[in-house]
């Protein structure tokens, strides 16, 4: 037998490989190192570090995270990073290295940031999962993420960081951008879509890579939405809300899970064994290995104080389900003692990395290590994943408002049009967290998106920053109010941003230009480690849009920001409100097809938007036991969850159930008919709700249980079905089991969660 030989099982070449490594590479297979620190550019000429060959060759390195990666954290940047025939072949020359030149020869396993595009130059940059899930789109998403899976594979990444799946409670917090909104039925079926998009039929072919889910556990109900921060939650609750989008993917097929950075009832999930053995593998048979967050295992001596050394530290994670450590040094540095103290039984580790190498072996890395150079610069970056990017920007974006139907704007008859606002020419801050740097030409602000709808009459468009996100400066309201006012409409586009300091320099607020300065200003106001104590607009936005609506222009704003934006002020005065989140690298071209009526809005929220934080929790799906409103308003959003316009008009027939009363072992259908009543083509999300009315435990008044986005052109009519069974009616119990009760439930249907129609079903006992 040869671990080498195809012919055999996974299993059979897992253990004999297993068989064959010592205690030092043994741990090796668990250690992952940052990526970017194992190369060096020198002009043209790319070389591998000296530590790096030395620790391969003696079989020290298992994994290697975000090789590919650029951005400020890294600092590569456009003239120093990688371009995508320069990943591969710098890929291929790390993976030979690993190959050729140590006693095994054990492939690296190149795990890569891919939350919303393959995060390395040239890479297509789609809208964040937050803007991919209002899209409410699910075949759609599947084909974004095969994208992806596709740009990353081409250059030798096997394993993507995504997808995040922690359930939104509080928007303060920054990562709202990276998830799929409030909800854990929308996270689940867009969780089970991002798993086969991004696995494929097969993880060996060479369009496919590793999943990893994350944060496990918790991660999005963190007290006060801070990041990181403690999460106060009973099991039952957990196991209802925050695991569901989990355990779907699981189900799905999904290979890694990483652990999240928090403690859910003051156990750190990065060395609970309740949550990474107990329901990972025994209760959900999961199949492939747990990745630690970055330095997550370091937060158990530093942090957490549940370990009262590292090498402490690396144990009780090793011991409770962890397999690998995602770019520290405890396993690296104190993990091989802790074996030879007896901390931890040799047939613990030898199954965490026999998980590993499974994954290496399902992935085919023994038998195709390499990849294709040429055909990774054909593939990054093509136009077909760009017209993918714009068509997933155009249905995430949510109409919100349109007041006497001011929109869609005549190309010929609209005038005058006057584009203001910080985010209306910032490529970086239309484009989310987890970005590499750019190059200019390809990304599509607002402005560009207009000025390109307009070509045939460019005098027809003015433009003026007029301030910055963060920054307190007035001195571009005086030319932005000059250059509005020359205009017939205004679209102010303004929001916040994820973007971190790319070398751009800044915007003078007087002519629009981007300039080069030493200032360490930074508009970012969202993302990874951002979290605010307000939603209101940063800076002086609001002010800006106070003075521009002052000339009583017809005034369009569009947002674009990675939370909810709470406004009341603009909800009221605007003519129109578009919210188009982080829209990615085509978000301007496809803001300009919306604005212009190319295209018809049919995003839909996946989060409440609050009429102020004070409400926050301010979820759709709330307990009935909320309690009453507050002093100063009511516990009403702005807009609800599943709400979004069109500039069509569609009209919902009567509900009808294909049985009142079923067993609660059965099913049944309940169907209804919708019918386009305007004169524009558009799309629907028909939204399914259930309610029990009476329940052994505390429940929601309703709870999303299905949808169906469907198109119809003007005067069509089509009937739309769900089914209605276990699934849909069932929920956790207090035996944390999944159960369906008697009695009665409301059947909801409508086109958001706060318009919706009813009927009754009857559920008897089996």
């Amino acid at each position: 037998m040869n671990y080498k030989d195809a012919s055999l099982s996974i299993e059979a070449r897992t253990e004999h490989l297993l068989g064959l490594m010592t205690l030092q590479e043994k741990v090796g297979q668990l250690v992952q190192l940052f990526g970017w620190k194992v190369y060096e550019r020198n002009g043209g000429q790319i070389t591998l570090t000296e530590s790096f060959k030395e620790e391969a060759a003696q079989g020290k390195i298992g994994s290697l995270y975000g090789v590919l990666r650029a951005d400020p954290w890294t600092e590569v940047t456009l003239e120093t990073g990688l371009s995508p025939r320069e990943g591969a072949e710098t890929m291929n020359a790390i993976q030979r290295c690993a190959i050729e030149h140590s006693r095994l020869g054990i492939p690296i396993l190149f795990g890569e940031e891919c939350s919303h595009g393959h995060m390395a130059i040239g890479a297509t940059v789609f809208p964040v999962p937050l803007s991919l899930a209002s899209a409410w789109n699910l075949e759609l998403y599947e084909r974004v993420c095969r994208a992806i899976a596709l740009e990353t594979r081409s250059q030798g990444g096997a394993a993507t960081y995504s997808p995040v799946l922690d359930v939104v409670r509080d928007p303060r917090w920054g990562r709202t951008e990276e998830t799929y909104g409030e909800d854990p039925y929308l996270a689940s079926a867009m969780a089970e879509a991002a798993v086969r998009g991004l696995q494929g039929e097969r993880l060996d072919a060479d369009d496919s890579v590793v999943a990893t889910l994350k944060h496990f556990a918790g991660y999005g109900s963190s007290e006060g939405g801070r990041n990181s921060a403690p999460v106060h939650m009973g099991l039952r609750e957990l196991h209802e809300v925050d695991l569901k989008p989990f355990r779907a993917a699981v189900r799905a097929g999904a290979k890694s899970v990483m652990t999240a950075y928090n403690e859910i009832d003051g156990i750190p999930c990065t060395s609970d064994p309740y949550l990474l053995t107990d329901v990972l593998w025994k209760q959900w048979g999961f199949d492939g290995f747990v990745i630690t967050d970055c330095g997550a295992i370091n937060m158990l001596v530093w942090g957490h104080d549940t370990a009262a050394s590292p090498e402490e530290a690396a144990a009780s994670a090793l011991k409770a389900g962890v397999d690998m450590e995602m770019s520290g040094d405890m396993f690296r540095a104190h993990l091989e003692q802790a074996v030879l103290n007896g901390r931890v039984d040799m047939a613990v580790l030898d199954e965490a990395v026999s998980r590993i190498l499974r994954i290496k072996f399902e992935l085919g890395l023994f038998e195709r290590p390499y990849v294709d150079p040429e055909r990774a610069a054909r593939i990054i970056g093509s136009r077909e994943h760009a017209a993918l990017a714009r068509q997933a920007a155009l249905e995430g974006i949510v109409l919100l408002k349109n007041k006497d139907r001011l929109l869609p704007l005549s190309k010929d008859g609209a005038g005058k049009i006057a584009v203001i606002g910080p985010n209306a020419d910032n490529m970086y801050n239309q484009l989310g967290d987890y970005t590499s740097p750019q190059p200019r030409q390809n990304v599509s602000t607002v402005l560009d998106g207009v000025r390109n709808r307009l070509a045939h009459a460019p005098e027809r468009v003015f433009y003026a920053p007029g301030c910055r996100i963060k920054d307190d400066s007035r001195e571009g309201f005086d030319t932005a109010v000059e250059t509005a006012a020359k205009a017939d409409v205004v679209v102010l586009v303004l929001g916040g941003s994820s973007a971190r300091d790319f070398g751009e320099g800044t915007i003078d607020l007087r002519t629009g230009a981007s300039i080069v300065t030493d200032s360490p200003h930074s508009d970012m106001d969202c993302g990874e480690g951002i979290d605010r104590a307000t939603l209101a607009l940063s800076g002086v936005q609001r002010e800006l849009a106070q003075e521009i609506a002052k000339l009583g222009k017809p005034l369009v704003v569009v947002y674009i920001n990675g939370r909810p934006v709470a406004e009341p002020w603009i909800d009221e005065r605007a003519d129109a409100i578009l919210e188009a989140w982080y829209p990615g690298q085509e978000g301007g071209n496809a803001l300009a097809d919306l604005l212009f009526g190319d295209a018809n809005p049919s995003g839909r929220l996946t989060v409440s938007i609050p009429k102020d934080v004070g409400q926050l929790p301010v979820r759709y799906n709330g307990k009935r036991t909320t309690g009453r409103r507050y002093l100063e308003t009511d516990t009403k959003p702005s807009y609800p969850f599943g709400y979004g316009l069109s500039y069509t008009e569609f009209e919902y027939g009567p509900l009808s159930l294909s049985d009142s009363e079923i067993a609660a072992n059965g099913s049944t259908r309940v169907t209804v008919c919708i019918t386009n009543k305007g004169g524009r083509a558009g799309a629907e999300t028909v939204q399914l709700y259930i309610g029990d009315k009476v329940s052994s435990v505390t429940r929601p008044a309703k709870e999303l249980k299905g949808f169906a986005k469907v198109f119809l052109a003007p005067g069509e009519t089509r009937e739309v079905t769900f089914e209605i069974g276990t699934e849909q009616l069932s929920f956790v119990g207090r035996n944390l089991e999944e159960t369906v009760e008697e009695g009665e439930f409301d059947v909801m249907v409508g086109p958001h969660s706060a318009d919706v129609q009813t009927v009754l079903l009857r559920v008897r006992g089996v």
